[in-house]
């Protein structure tokens, strides 16, 4: 816990055989990887769960939920494996873009099917009284539906970021690592997660407490954003009649 301290969360990485230092750059990498999977996999996620509460009793929407349930069984070294191929491949480098979009990846399923089913929980009688009014289909979906489960939606944003937020294996095969501050998304980046298993695995001593400091900072995040996630859902179950 000693090296969680304040050049930790502000220098760069020190090189071999210099004491202190810090993962500022790896802290504000995992930062910029989770919002690049967050813009890939919330959209998709909500509005592919949306489809399937709605409109997704036939054969497209059972290959989808398929698909979904696949997909989040997949381990994410495969997704990794999957993105270098598809990205890092063509693009010759790896990069912030393609650590992005398979965090993403990993990230649609869980936002899919939490969508659906708090879509599915949203009153019938919602939906009727806005058709009533002649509002289309579509604007009741998008304006009153989403509206309404819109909370336990963020609570299942904020449990896949945390899922997210402790990957690295499909990190070390599209954004792999950096040890300085890094502004293009088209080039390597750090994260915290694939610095703590470089900084574990060396043998170097003040490698390894670092590796212990970013672990617990880890840790805390998901802790955090797991309890706020329950704390979320729990406020809207107690405020419903």
């Amino acid at each position: 816990a000693g090296a969680v301290n304040w050049d930790f969360f502000t220098r760069l990485p020190t090189p071999v055989g210099e004491s202190g230092g810090g993962m500022a750059n790896a802290i504000v990498g995992g930062l910029t990887l989770i919002a690049l999977a967050s813009c890939v996999g919330v959209p998709i996620g909500i509005l592919g769960g949306l489809f399937l509460a709605e409109l997704g009793d036939g054969p497209l929407g059972w290959w989808i939920r398929f698909t979904t349930d696949v997909l989040n069984g997949v381990p994410g070294i495969v997704i990794g494996v999957f993105v270098y191929t598809l990205m890092v491949v063509p693009m010759k480098r790896f990069s912030a873009l393609a650590g992005g979009a398979a965090l993403g990846i990993i990230m649609i399923p869980l936002v899919m099917r939490t969508t659906e089913e708090l879509v599915r929980l949203v009153p019938a009688s919602l939906r009727e009284a806005s058709l009533a009014l002649g509002i289309p289909w579509w604007i009741t979906a998008m304006r009153v539906v989403l509206r309404t489960a819109a909370v336990g939606i963020l609570t299942g944003v904020m449990l896949a970021v945390a899922r997210i937020g402790g990957e690295t294996a499909p990190l070390l095969f599209t954004a792999f690592n950096n040890q300085y501050w890094q502004t293009r998304l088209d080039q390597p980046v750090a994260s915290l997660t694939v610095q703590l298993y470089n900084y574990a695995i060396a043998p170097y001593d003040d490698w390894h407490r670092q590796a212990w400091a970013a672990a617990l900072v880890l840790m805390s995040m998901t802790l955090t954003l797991n309890m706020t996630a329950r704390l979320v859902g729990g406020r809207r179950t107690g405020a419903r009649p």
